[in-house]
């Protein structure tokens, strides 16, 4: 009678340690509005090293490596983690050089794994929730942290609450359905709200400036993950137009929809991409 609940169990952690090393990670969906916001909890969208923790090592979203102190994962749980290595907020290019780095040193005094889920099966969001809230005080390392979840009553309450974070600097917030179960992949029942969208591309050429720009880059040629092919040209600070992204290196870019030819529109250099967490290149639209 004990036998087949034991093995339950071990099938349920095997599984969830196969999805931490070997699977993709759950992606979220682009909320666009109707829903009723208190079938969700809440968090802010943090833009750090997207993470997972196997239960026994840090690895980036493409299943590469991280270094970190030994005394950042000390008594971090067995049971893997999904998280953001994070220090605070506007610091992308700081964070990543810190925890991509193959020699840690004392800049991750500042960094934090922010857990927001388990890639377990079986348990619904809320459920999860209390899971990683026990995990992380048995853990009782500072390093390890979960991200605040809170609810909100109604969708102008959502919107005081993206303008709050937005006005101080935040990226945007995370619905996650509260009877949700975690899927690799894009995930309907989670949903990511900003005031813009934003992608990765690939650099394929440096294009002349201009004017002012005389001798400088004045935009980038790229190719999204998708194939197409357009221009960056604004949200380049002096020095990375002096010295920008190199071929064949990736960037962020943030966009306001897409024209009739599936092109992100307006799109403008946010920061570039390490290339040990450069995106999976898709064949088709997310």
């Amino acid at each position: 009678m004990i036998i087949r609940p034991l093995l339950l169990l071990l099938s349920v952690l095997l599984g969830s340690a196969a999805v931490a090393q070997n699977a993709p990670l759950q992606l979220a969906e682009s909320y666009k509005g109707d829903i009723d916001i208190s079938e969700y909890l809440v968090s802010e969208k943090l833009d750090g090293i997207r993470a997972r923790w196997t239960g026994t090592q840090l690895i980036t979203r493409n299943g590469n490596p991280i270094y970190p102190p030994p005394w950042f994962i000390r008594n971090w749980p067995t049971e893997p983690l999904d998280g953001e290595l994070w220090s605070k907020r506007g610091s992308f290019e700081e964070i990543a050089s810190t925890v991509l780095s193959h020699d840690p040193d004392e800049r991750w005094q500042a960094i934090k794994m922010m857990v927001f889920d388990l890639p377990v099966t079986g348990l619904p969001f809320e459920e999860r929730v209390k899971r990683m809230q026990t995990l992380i005080a048995q853990a009782n390392n500072p390093s390890l942290k979960m991200i605040k979840q809170f609810t909100l009553d109604s969708l102008p309450a959502l919107e005081n609450a993206l303008d709050n974070i937005t006005q101080q600097g935040g990226e945007g917030l995370m619905l996650h359905h509260r009877q949700v179960h975690y899927q690799q992949g894009r995930n309907p029942g989670l949903l990511k709200v900003k005031r813009y969208q934003d992608d990765e591309a690939r650099v394929l050429a440096h294009l002349p400036g201009k004017g002012k720009f005389t001798g400088m880059m004045g935009s980038l040629l790229v190719e999204s993950r998708h194939g197409q092919q357009f221009k960056i040209g604004s949200g380049f600070s002096l020095a990375n137009r002096q010295s920008p992204p190199a071929i064949g290196s990736w960037v962020t870019y943030k966009y306001y929809g897409l024209t009739r030819r599936g092109i992100p529109r307006f799109a403008s250099f946010l920061h570039s991409r390490p290339a040990e967490d450069n995106p999976v290149k898709h064949t088709s639209p997310e």
